[in-house]
């Protein structure tokens, strides 16, 4: 039996964007933090930030994101939908991207979004994703991401809100 929730404005969602690295500049935090004081309750967004694992002599690329990947597996909720965040993915319209928050809305399930480290996202991550989404086919540093996808979501939460903003 799946368990909807609701809140004031209907149907509530969680959204846990997982993500590595916890240093962010001062204009990303202050980015962030401005659209997600701006987006409805209904779809509780949730930052959640993992340490980037070192790189050194002894740890290669490819250790550092197999051991990132797995602290990001660790973070995911049992039942979510996973989207990872990958240059693989698909690109969406932002109209798109309201009709497919609206129909995740409606489905009762809490989504976890994944954004990678510098050096992209672990396989294990892309193999457990429900979703590849790519928000462009330019590369962007990953705090840029940060502030990208949640901006993008409040926009899209205000196409489904009948908002100005998005005009």
């Amino acid at each position: 039996m799946q368990v909807t929730k609701v809140g004031l404005h209907g149907i509530q969602m969680r959204i846990r964007i997982i993500t590595i690295g916890t240093k962010m500049p001062s204009w990303v935090k202050a980015a962030c933090n401005e659209y997600l004081k701006r987006i409805p309750n209904e779809l509780n967004v949730d930052i959640i930030e993992l340490p980037m694992k070192q790189r050194s002599k002894k740890i290669n690329i490819s250790m550092a994101l197999l051991q990132e990947g797995e602290a990001m597996m660790k973070t995911i909720g049992a039942n979510d939908k996973v989207i990872a965040l990958d240059l693989r993915g698909r690109n969406w319209k932002t109209e798109e991207l309201a009709k497919k928050i609206e129909g995740w809305k409606q489905s009762g399930d809490d989504f976890s979004l994944l954004i990678g480290g510098p050096d992209g996202i672990s396989e294990n991550c892309i193999e457990r994703a429900d979703i590849l989404w790519s928000l462009s086919s330019l590369t962007f540093p990953h705090p840029l991401v940060r502030v990208l996808l949640i901006e993008q979501i409040y926009r899209a939460s205000t196409i489904n809100n009948g908002h100005p903003y998005h005009r």
